[in-house]
């Protein structure tokens, strides 16, 4: 029996790597989308300030946060 759960361990293993490299991949792209855009915003605003136009009014869309 002992040979048997090495087998399967051996056989499901390389899935579970890719998996979780995937995973940070991933949440690695998100995560520096989030903070490009955090950081486009605020370039943004100043550079309006630097120009004297009014801030961009936030669009309540809950999907960009």
């Amino acid at each position: 029996m002992d040979a048997t759960w090495t087998a399967m361990l051996w056989a499901i293993l390389p899935t579970l790597v890719v998996s979780v490299v995937f995973f940070f991949i991933l949440r690695g792209a998100i995560r520096l989308d989030r903070t490009e855009r955090k950081v486009y915003s605020r370039i943004e605003a100043e550079e309006r300030a630097k120009r004297g136009l009014p801030p961009v009014a936030p669009t309540g869309d809950a999907s960009a946060n």
